[in-house]
C-alpha cells in the first residue's frame, strides 16, 4: 500500500472516517493507483475545496469567536481561517443586533431619538404656553369667588381687584416656570 487507508487518513487529518468517505466521493482526495490516499496532496486539495470555517469546526479546533485552542494538523494556515472566523462571527453578531433593533422598532419599543426630542420640546412648550396664559383666564373667576367667600365670612362688601390678582398669579407662575426651565431631559 503506497498511501494511507481511510481510517489512517481520518486520524491524520483529524476528521471522522465518514468525512473521509464523503471527501472521496466528492473527489476532494488524491488517490494512488492502489486506491490508498495521498495524504499531502489530499490535504492541499481538501484545504482549497473546503470552507475554512467548516474545516475548523470539523476538527473541533477554534470556537466561532476565534477563541480557544488553535487548530492542529494539516498545512492550511490557521491564521487566515482564524481571521475569517472572527470576521464571519462579527458579521453574524451585527446582523443579529440589526434584526433585534428592527423588531424593537416595529414593536414600538424603540423610537427615533430626534423625533422624541422634538416631541418632548413641543410638549414642554405647549405646557409653558398654557401656564403663561392661565392667570389671565382664571384671575377674574378667582377674584369673584374670593370676594363672594369673604363677603359671606365678614358680612361686608369686599371687592378684590382682578388686575391685582392676575399680577400676583403671573408672578408666581413665572417663578415656577423659571424653576422648571432648568430641568434637562436626557434621552441617553
Amino acid at each position: 500500500m503506497e498511501g494511507l487507508s481511510e481510517r489512517a487518513y481520518a486520524e491524520h487529518a483529524g476528521i471522522s472516517r465518514g468525512a473521509v468517505q464523503k471527501a472521496r466521493k466528492t473527489d476532494r482526495l488524491v488517490l494512488f493507483a492502489d486506491g490508498s490516499i495521498n495524504a499531502a496532496a489530499s490535504d492541499t486539495r481538501r484545504g482549497s475545496a473546503t470552507d475554512p470555517d467548516q474545516q475548523i469546526r470539523a476538527r473541533g479546533g477554534l470556537s466561532a469567536t476565534g477563541d480557544g485552542p488553535a487548530a492542529s494538523g494539516s498545512g492550511s494556515g490557521s491564521g487566515d481561517s482564524t481571521s475569517y472566523i472572527k470576521a464571519r462571527t462579527a458579521l453574524t453578531v451585527y446582523q443579529a443586533q440589526e434584526r433585534q433593533l428592527s423588531i424593537q422598532k416595529k414593536k414600538g419599543v424603540l423610537v427615533d431619538r430626534a423625533r422624541a426630542e422634538t416631541l418632548v420640546f413641543r410638549l414642554a412648550r405647549q405646557e409653558r404656553d398654557l401656564w403663561v396664559t392661565w392667570p389671565t383666564r382664571v384671575a377674574a373667576l378667582m377674584a369673584a369667588q374670593l370676594s363672594a367667600d369673604m363677603e359671606k365670612a365678614s358680612d361686608k362688601a369686599v371687592t378684590i381687584e382682578t388686575a391685582i390678582l392676575q399680577r400676583v398669579l403671573e408672578t408666581h407662575v413665572r417663578e415656577q416656570l423659571d424653576a422648571l426651565a432648568d430641568l434637562r431631559v436626557s434621552l441617553e
